[in-house]
């Protein structure tokens, strides 16, 4: 067992696994009777490995950061967390309720510079609840919700018991995507011939990707797949779609061992898969934390971690294949900056804090492979950054092109503080790639 509340907690499950900047961070749902309202409260705790031991940020017991708040939708239960890191903003997608499920159930949003200390977002209203497309015997309504950040969309699955695709029994997972990390504008839903533009987060749930309840979602790079973890009879088992949910690339494969509630897939900041170190052009690792145990409250608990690695992924195959193993990736540069990895070139950037933040992951040393992607530009200390309602952050690089940002933080953090431009300015300039996911 590698991860427990303290105090009185009795349970401990649905957990979010994150690989960030060098330490492997973990949210879940328990409760201390102390934390706030009697209900659901998510756990922090964080560790040097995916083994433990974890521990509360300061030491200690794991922290209660996140509670409900009575009078709200959340007011009794926040529970089933999955967490990103965009830029210098951490994301949090939870289930929240004010009281037993009864359809009562919705997703909520939160936002945090530290992965700690949490704001409700979206005026604490929830940004997608049930659908009500079919009642069944199931009520639990809308929640369990997975979060991935891919180029420049925000990806969330989740469960929805109205949905009209889920089974009899409300099982099945829906997906939805937007470049609003609060699905309030600009949302598209999964439908049978792909992603199509919706009027809202109320849209009827015509396709899932899985039956299953509390599943987690993850992108695979060297794999150019997604993979979905979901408890299934033997295990956990992960099925692979491409990335537009057309097909199966792969045959699903298990991670045995016992279960009792929905996994957490070890991810990077964006919810990418992360890389092997000991080999990232040949072996893409999978890692799960699960509960395994019912408790003294006749609920999941026993958080244990398991995992396999698939070999012979040819990840560095060719160019192509290495540009999207590598992506989002940071690492040492031959200058004594750092290289970010970005749509197929490398971005060397001056200061290590700025590329950290951009970066899903870090590598120590750059892999031999990486040298056949070009260097495209140079994000130079102080470098221009502007800023424009409608389009976000970017910045302008030496080769006078603008590159797109997550957030002011990151332009602030490279003594880059954002000027505002009208739209025809912005338009003016040459459009880059983004620096971000």
């Amino acid at each position: 067992m590698i991860a427990a509340g303290g105090a009185d907690a009795v349970y401990n499950y649905g957990p979010t696994v994150m690989l960030d900047r060098g330490q492997t961070r973990m949210w879940w749902c328990s409760q201390y009777g102390g934390a706030g309202p009697p209900g659901d409260d998510i756990l922090y705790a964080q560790a040097q490995s995916m083994d433990g031991p974890f521990t509360g940020p300061g030491g200690g017991i794991p922290a209660a950061v996140f509670s409900g708040a009575p009078g709200n939708f959340d007011g009794t239960h926040t529970c089933d967390p999955s967490v990103l890191r965009v830029g210098s903003t951490y994301y949090l997608y939870y289930t929240g309720a004010a009281g037993d499920h009864a359809l009562g159930n919705a997703v909520g949003l939160a936002t945090s510079p530290d992965g700690v200390h949490w704001t409700r977002a979206a005026g604490g209203k929830p940004i997608l609840g049930p659908s009500h497309d079919v009642h069944r015997a199931n009520v639990y309504g809308a929640g369990q919700p997975s979060a991935v950040y891919l180029d420049g969309w925000f990806y969330l699955m989740f469960t929805d018991t109205t949905g009209r695709a889920a089974g009899w029994n409300g099982a099945g997972q829906f997906v939805l995507r937007s470049h609003d990390p609060a699905f309030a504008a600009g949302v598209q839903a999964l439908d049978v011939g792909g992603f199509v533009p919706v009027a809202s987060t109320a849209t009827p749930r015509t396709r899932s990707v899985v039956d299953g309840f509390s599943a987690d979602l993850m992108w695979a790079g060297a794999l150019d797949a997604w993979v979905i973890a979901h408890e299934t009879d033997e295990g956990t088992t992960l099925t692979f779609w491409t990335a537009g949910f057309t097909e199966h690339p792969f045959q699903p494969v298990v991670v045995a061992g016992p279960w009792k509630e929905g996994p957490g897939l070890v991810r990077r900041s964006d919810g990418h898969a992360p890389l092997s170190t000991a080999d990232p052009c040949d072996r893409v690792p999978f890692d799960v934390v699960r509960a395994t145990a019912i408790g003294g409250a006749a609920a999941p608990t026993g958080l244990r971690h398991y995992g396999l690695d698939l070999l012979g992924s040819q990840a560095c195959g060719n160019p192509g294949r290495v540009a999207a193993t590598f992506d989002g990736v940071t690492m040492p540069s031959p200058e004594r900056t750092m290289d970010l990895v970005r749509a197929g070139k490398r971005v060397r950037v001056d200061r290590r804090v700025v590329a950290l933040s951009l970066a899903g992951e870090l590598l120590d040393k750059a892999p031999p492979a990486v040298a056949v992607l070009p260097v495209a530009a140079r994000l130079g200390s102080g470098a221009e950054a502007v800023q424009t309602p409608g389009r976000g952050f970017a910045l302008v690089l030496d080769d006078h092109r603008l590159w797109r940002v997550p957030d002011g933080g990151v332009a602030l953090n490279n003594g880059s503080p954002p000027h505002t431009v009208t739209t025809a300015q912005w338009d003016s300039y040459a459009p880059g790639p983004s620096l971000g996911g």
